[in-house]
């Protein structure tokens, strides 16, 4: 997948527009390799980009930095295209940061052929993000993977270290899992 920026030099209400394009990949073939994978080892191969990434995570600038049995660390970049009304970036993005996270970490336990779906996670926001927060960093963690339900968490912070974010996460086990 790729992102373009571009702005416009016309103004519209005193701003100057500015628009992203995005194209990628279609995930379908890509899909059925993943899911031929451990959960541990599509990651990684996304991580070195022998398999693309999911499109949502190019289109929210999200990155794998490390994935190992048990725990991942992604980050994201937000940017202006992020901002709610309020001048700030939106919960959404920081939740859909965790929710992957904790997702991911559990799927780092996962052998062939199982999968997983969110039951339930809960956000708790600590601090606002704003462009000066620079560069978020999400860590994902299994607590307990069990024969049907796996518990994680996650923790979201900023370019400075702190903490902006928490979860907590409730993901059910699918057998025959076929990413489809």
């Amino acid at each position: 997948m790729n992102t373009e920026l571009s702005q416009t030099t016309h103004a519209t209400n005193g701003g100057v527009l500015r628009s992203r394009t995005v194209t990628w990949q279609e995930p379908e073939a890509v899909v059925r390799k993943g899911s031929a994978m451990s959960g541990l080892d599509s990651l990684l191969a996304m991580k070195s980009g022998a398999l693309p990434k999911p499109p949502f995570a190019d289109l929210m600038q999200f990155d794998i930095v490390s994935a190992e049995p048990g725990r991942v660390v992604f980050t994201g970049q937000p940017d202006e295209s992020m901002y709610n009304a309020a001048g700030v970036i939106h919960g959404g993005v920081v939740g859909m940061l965790l929710d992957t996270v904790a997702g991911c970490a559990l799927q780092t336990t996962l052998p062939v052929g199982t999968g997983y779906t969110s039951v339930e996670i809960k956000v708790n926001y600590v601090r606002t993000i704003r462009l000066s927060s620079g560069l978020l960093t999400a860590t994902g963690t299994v607590l307990r993977a069990g024969r049907r339900v796996g518990f994680t968490e996650g923790v979201v912070t900023d370019a400075s270290g702190a903490v902006v974010a928490t979860a907590s996460s409730t993901l059910l086990l699918v057998d025959n899992f076929k990413r489809s």
